[in-house]
């Protein structure tokens, strides 16, 4: 690779700085244009939502308007001893017939019935010929009669009671109800009953006494005088790309039965159903909904408040909204501004970046140079100049951190010599201990040879129990001798299938001779049945017993070394435990590194535990350790089973 290569390639440490000013730059202008832009967004939205709620109220003054215009109406009517409460008080109905009618066409009314004190039709202006029943259901004719004043609201008039005020009426408040985007499912297949505006006003005699009812009203069903009229008024009839950017709807409880939304062949959207998520917040709760909702086939910024009947139950909505798609134009053609503006200063910004990094970049080729000096092996190349500013801060720093490598291999070199001449000191020691074993055993196989001829002699059968102790002591010292002979020979790697617990005990015999473990307390917990594993007897044995002394030296007051054997699944395992002072947390991911100690300088190398987890993995095995300050310490051996046709070993 050419240095040209490297000075500009994509491994770099300019085009690294690069590329991470790039992303920052980036991150900061797509933050700062995400924020922008879901401001602009929120505070269009939040103007949007509240014109669509000034729209409402002037929605519901227009609907306002005209129940009070029947209520004004009835209320010139029912002035005490007006032609109407005489001809009602004398039931003369060829007066009511002329009257009523008239009183329809003049008020612009669909309906204009009379009635007696108990709220029975005696005159129906649309169908004379059906009277006598009871119109007390209505709730505007129920409260009138117990409040005996006049009494206007929306209400629920039933298809019964429509049709026999006549067949043109019920006709208009029948609908099919039609399959909507996003509506929940009708529980109904048609609506037939009507809602209306209405208004019923007690007519009094001279003497102040109620000689009957009047009732007016205008079914809103297939009426639409009242929403174009909101059109007009509150948003003066404009349009966006042939479609009318502001809209008003009454509701039959979900069903709009009043509207100027178009459905997309141009008709008006009567039939249709109310959203879901509005019906739930406006019906169910009855609560103002001004949101985002989708109105038949498209999405507006609506307002919906729920109508309410005299006694304030909700039996429908009114809607107003504003078509969403002239702002999202305003909002892409904002967004879009500013994003070309983020664009462009994010261009700038980095062309910037190129050429100041290029003039403060340079000086770090040396940097680089020195940097592949020290990592081939020259410890003492140094960087070379003297830069000013945090160039000069990187030169020193590089600088001393040349210094502190050669001091450290320095030194890591010198402790390695000490480390190798310590294990060469102890190999010999283990030699010498060999041998000397090796002396101890000729003598040793004398004195047992001479008690056995002694024993067997019968005439000295009184010190028969004296021999035999010499025997047993002796015995026990040359198998002491002989498991120190058999663990400090040096001899290459054999692999034999062993009993893994008969490893243990002869370990353990050599453990209890040492004096070091006189004040140590020293169970076994062997399994009874364990499977056989393939190993190396001498170097399981010193596994063990680097695991022993460990446990002994941190209990220097006397404690309980506990080792146990265990099957565990495809492995067999064992465990050597101590009540010592544990290890700290800080050291436990160095206690398997070679050289590492925590005794003091002369009592130990820092190998035993190394050693150990080298044979460990030499045997397809692992090591775990738990420890606890001031508890104690647990290390487990797991070895891999021979298979079953080698048979298990009984304790």
């Amino acid at each position: 690779m050419t240095s040209s290569s490297q000075r500009f390639g994509l491994h770099s440490i300019r085009f690294r700085l690069m590329i991470g000013a790039v992303a920052v730059i980036l991150l900061a202008n797509t933050g700062l244009a995400v924020f922008s832009l879901t401001q602009v967004s929120e505070v269009l939205l939040d103007e949007v939502q509240t014109r669509v709620r000034l729209d409402l109220n002037a929605a519901h003054q227009v609907y306002g308007q005209a129940t009070d215009r029947i209520a004004h109406f009835l209320r010139a009517l029912s002035m005490p001893g007006g032609s109407l409460s005489r001809a009602l008080e004398q039931h003369d109905l060829s007066a009511l017939a002329e009257r009523l009618p008239l009183i329809a066409r003049e008020a612009e009314l669909d309906m204009v019935t009379a009635m007696d004190a108990e709220g029975r039709v005696v005159f129906r202006s649309a169908n004379p010929g059906v009277r006598g029943d009871s119109l007390r259901e209505l709730s505007v004719v129920r409260r009138a009669l117990s409040e005996q004043r006049l009494v206007s609201g929306t209400i629920i008039i039933p298809r019964a009671l429509l049709e026999r005020e006549g067949p043109a009426l019920a006709e208009r408040a029948f609908f099919e109800l039609l399959k909507t985007p996003q509506a929940r499912p009708p529980a109904r297949e048609f609506e037939a009953d009507g809602m209306a505006l209405a208004a019923a006003a007690p007519l009094r005699g001279p003497d102040g006494r109620i000689t009957g009812l009047v009732l007016g009203a205008n079914l809103l069903s297939r009426r639409f005088d009242i929403v174009d009229r909101i059109k007009e008024v509150v948003f003066q009839a404009q349009t966006f790309q042939g479609k009318d950017i502001g809209t008003a709807t009454i509701f039959r409880h979900d069903l709009r039965i009043s509207t100027n939304v178009r459905n997309r062949d141009g008709s008006r959207a009567i039939g249709t159903l109310l959203s879901a998520p509005v019906a739930e917040r406006v019906l169910d709760r009855g609560e103002i909904f001004a949101d985002r909702a989708f109105v038949v086939n498209d999405w507006y910024i609506s307002a919906y408040e729920p109508i309410r009947d005299p006694d304030g139950e909700v039996i429908g909505i009114l809607y107003v909204g504003l078509l969403e798609a002239p702002f999202a134009r305003v909002r892409a053609a904002a967004t879009g501004g500013f994003l070309a503006t983020v664009a462009v200063t994010t261009l700038a910004s980095l062309l910037l970046l190129f050429f100041l990094t290029r003039q403060v970049l340079k000086p770090i080729g040396r940097v680089l140079s020195m940097s592949r000096k020290v990592v081939d092996g020259d410890l003492g190349a140094r960087v070379l100049g003297r830069y000013s500013g945090e160039m000069g801060l990187l030169v020193q720093a590089v600088n001393a951190m040349a210094e502190a490598i050669a001091r450290r291999e320095a030194e890591l070199e010198r402790m390695t010599r000490a480390q190798i001449g310590q294990s060469e000191k102890l190999a010999s020691i283990g030699r010498l201990a060999a041998g000397i074993a090796h002396e101890i055993n000729n003598p040793l196989t004398g004195v047992l040879t001479f008690a056995h001829l002694l024993r067997e002699k019968t005439h000295l059968e009184g010190d028969r129990g004296d021999l035999d102790v010499i025997i047993r002591e002796t015995t026990r010292v040359r198998e002491i001798v002989r498991g120190l002979l058999d663990f400090a020979r040096e001899s290459p790697s054999r692999q034999e299938i062993l009993d893994l617990n008969s490893v243990i005990r002869a370990t353990l015999k050599l453990v209890r001779s040492q004096k070091e473990f006189s004040r140590v307390v020293i169970q076994e917990a062997l399994a009874d049945v364990l499977p056989s594993v393939r190993g190396d007897r001498n170097q399981l044995q010193q596994v063990l017993l680097n695991l022993s002394l460990n446990a002994c030296e941190a209990m220097p007051q006397g404690g309980t070394l506990s080792v146990r054997s265990f099957n565990d699944g495809a492995r067999v395992a064992f465990s050597v435990a101590d009540t010592g002072c544990g290890i700290r947390p800080e050291h436990m991911e160095k206690i398997f590194e070679p050289f590492f100690t925590t005794k003091p300088i002369g009592k130990g190398t820092g190998l035993g535990l190394s050693v150990s987890y080298g044979i460990v993995q030499q045997h397809r095995g692992s090591i775990e350790v738990h420890s606890e300050l001031e508890r104690g310490t647990v290390f487990t051996v797991y070895l891999p089973a021979e298979a079953s046709g080698e048979g298990a070993h009984s304790a």
